[in-house]
Formats: C-alpha cells, structure tokens, sequence
C-alpha cells in the first residue's frame, strides 16, 4: 500500500507539491498529482524532514514516575519530532552491555517514534562489549568526573576508535567539577539561599574551562566533539574557534536561549537546570542560532516534589519537547529566525553529526519521517494538555505563533492537529 502527501510546502520551494511514500521511504517528489492507495491532505502547510532532538531524558528505566519511553515519545510525536536519541544517566546507568541491552529492549516495546541511545562511559572492556550493541555515541559527564578520570575516558574512547567500529564521536557536557566543588561550598556558608544562587553555583567560568578541556582531549585523542547544551556565549566563541580546525559541534537548548537568570526569581527551583542560566552578558541567545546551529530539547522532567526540595535538593531539569517547535517558530513570525534554517537546526544538522544517514533530508530514497508545520497557527502553552509526565514548564500559558500539526513516521502519522 503507498501514500501520498498532497499540498504540501516546501522551505525555499515555490507551488505546492505532492511527495509519494513506499515501504516507510521517499519514492517520488512531484508538482503534479500523484496516485496512491491513501493520500494525506496538509492543506498548503509546510512539509518538513522529520524533526529529530539529540538529547532527552526519558528516564526508563528506574525513575519511570517522572518519565518513561512511552510517555516520553509521544511527548516528542506531540511537539513534531520523528527521531530521538536519550541519554544514559537512568538507573542502572546505561554504561554496561547488560543496561544498554535492556534500555534498547524497552524502547522497542514503548516508543512511538525513532530513537537512538547514547552510551555512558565504562572501563575499556565494556565498552568495547556496549559496541556491539550500536549506540550512536558516548556520553560524558564533565562536572562528575576529575581531570585525571577524564583523561583516561578519552584515551581508552581513542583505542576503541581504533580497534572496534566505534566512529569516534563523543558528546559531553561541559561543566568543571572542581570550579562547581568550591562555589558551591562558599554560597552554602550564606545565611541564606535564594534560586538564583544556583547559577553562581555553577558559573560560567565553569562551563568556559570545561568546554576548551574537552576540544583539547578530543583533538588529542582524535575523537569528533558534541558539545551538548551550550549556555555560555564565551564557550560559543571557544568552540567556534576550534571548529576551524576539528571536528566539533554544539546544541543550544530553548532555556538557554529564552531565559536568562532573571528567571529564577519568577520561577523559582522549577527553573533549576544543569548548567543553569546564565546572566542575560554571558548567555548565547536567539541571535546566534545560524544555519549550523543543532536544538537539543535536554527534555529532562521531574515529579513536582522532586522540584520543591529547595535551592540546592531539587532536581534539575526541565521538559522541552512539547513547547520548543512553537517557540522558535515564533521567533520566526517575529523576524529573529529565518525560515530557511528550521529544517537545519531542527533535522538536517543533527542528522549530519550523528550519522543518521537515510534522515534529515525531503529526498528520494530518504526515510518518510516528516514534520508538517501550519506557520500562522496561534495559541497559549498549556501544560495540561501535554503527553509528558511533567507537570511544570516555565512556558506555561506563553502564547505562541506557528505549531506542528502533524507528524509522520516512517509514512505513519503519530500525530494530527489538522
């Protein structure tokens, strides 16, 4: 049975046009009618790549109260996206050949949409065995890990890049342990703690030093860098720089570049997220994302209880799925984004780093993963009526102009608001 998509948009394409669809792929792409045996009318929207965010949360296994790969995904169906690629911290840690086994096996069983696992570190052994299994990369916890564990992490990552099929790529998050150790020790002596602190906690020195650490292991080692949930706009600059001569990419999240510390006090604990926002001086913003630029969501949702613990007990994350396409197709209505660079910053890119070759792309022969976005649509956040286990989101009752309407996977559609 084939399909077919009619009246569809295409960025930087005039007319309408009608793409056909066979065994979940891209058959045909055409301006004239096409025949099939079913056929989806998006009524003059625009057609996207199917959108893909390189890192959530979905917390399965073990903290399944506050997420799980069933909620989670259709969370990420419900905000346009097709493809997916979680993070290891779950409990156990997604760091050995049993655990990552197991995650791949649920994700299988609950997922709605695409997704891809990301492997966390181990002794060489290990993660030689977590190769077999394919995870799309490893990832590192910079502010866990001292100078001298993070030099081994490397090496032993460059010899399994050298001895197993393991492409080399590794994300990190960039925040310095020692840095955090001893600010977070001279607030704690404070009579008093109010959110905010937690952004001073973790500074942005932190992040600045961490980030040239990790371009320097990663050259080192010869490893291609991801550097996951960019803030600081010093960093940009480092990594920018470095870009001239290595492999190395970023991802900005919609919190960091929407929200500065200011936040805090309006929000309070249900804001806290690692790294924190930064001061509106030294934060990325809206204005740097460019053709290049990756959105990664870090969906990281909590039970309301765990975000009420105080300043330094509550746990941080902030769930993004749902609220980060309206967000930046607003700013497009806005004029502060081009059209052009959705497609790019929402799929083309991340597809590009992460290997995911058959997506990405509207092309023949590329998987029919489609993200359909109605541009003028209006409406207001409401956290109510989202698919996430969260029940918290800064952007709660912000209004918005543009939205996914529809989202289609391998030529199934897994959500419709047409």
């Amino acid at each position: 049975m084939d399909l077919v998509i009619k009246n569809c948009k295409l960025v930087n394409k005039i007319g309408n046009y009608s793409i056909k669809v066979e065994e979940g792929k891209i058959t045909k792409i055409s301006k004239t009618p096409i025949k099939a045996d079913e056929v989806i009318d998006i009524k003059d929207n625009y057609i996207m790549p199917g959108f893909i965010d390189p890192h959530i949360h979905f917390r399965d296994p073990g903290l399944t109260q506050k997420e799980d790969f069933k909620t989670g995904s259709l969370s990420a169906a419900n905000g346009g996206f097709t493809t997916v690629i979680d993070m290891p911290n779950t409990l156990p840690k997604t760091n050995t050949y049993e655990s990552l086994k197991e995650k791949i096996q649920i994700a299988k069983k609950k997922s709605v949409v695409n997704f891809e696992l990301q492997a966390g570190t181990n002794n060489l052994e290990e993660m030689r065995k977590m190769i077999e299994l394919n995870p799309i990369s490893f990832k590192i916890f910079m502010d866990l890990e001292s100078d001298e564990s993070l030099e081994k992490i490397f090496k032993d990552l460059s010899i399994l890049k050298k001895t197993t099929k393991y492409n080399g790529l590794v994300c990190v998050h960039c925040e310095n342990k020692s840095i955090i150790e001893n600010e977070t020790k001279k607030l704690k002596e404070k009579k008093e703690n109010t959110p905010i602190d937690y952004t001073y906690a973790r500074p942005v020195k932190s992040e600045d030093k961490s980030v040239m650490q990790a371009i320097e292991l990663a050259r080192k080692n010869d490893l291609t860098l991801h550097i996951c949930h960019l803030s600081s706009s010093k960093s940009l600059q480092i990594a920018k720089d470095a870009s001239k001569n290595m492999a190395i990419s970023w991802e900005f999240t919609p919190h960091h570049l929407l929200l500065d510390n200011s936040a805090y006090n309006t929000y309070g604990t249900f804001i806290k997220t690692n790294p924190p926002l930064r001061p509106k001086n030294e934060s990325v913003k809206i204005s740097d994302l460019d053709e290049n630029s990756i959105i990664g969501t870090d969906h990281a949702p909590h039970t309301m209880g765990d975000k009420t613990k105080g300043v330094w007990n509550s746990s941080p994350g902030i769930p993004n799925l749902e609220t980060v396409v309206p967000l930046l197709l607003t700013e497009v209505n806005k004029g502060n984004i081009d059209l052009n660079i959705i497609p790019k910053i929402f799929s083309k890119n991340a597809a590009k780093v992460y290997k995911l070759r058959n997506k990405g792309e509207i092309a023949v022969g590329k998987d029919a993963d489609f993200t359909v976005i109605n541009l003028k649509q209006e409406g207001k956040f409401n956290i109510d009526e989202f698919k996430t286990k969260a029940e918290y989101s800064p952007f709660d009752n912000w209004t918005y102009i543009g939205q996914p309407v529809m989202t289609i996977i391998n030529g199934k559609q897994v959500m419709n608001k047409l």
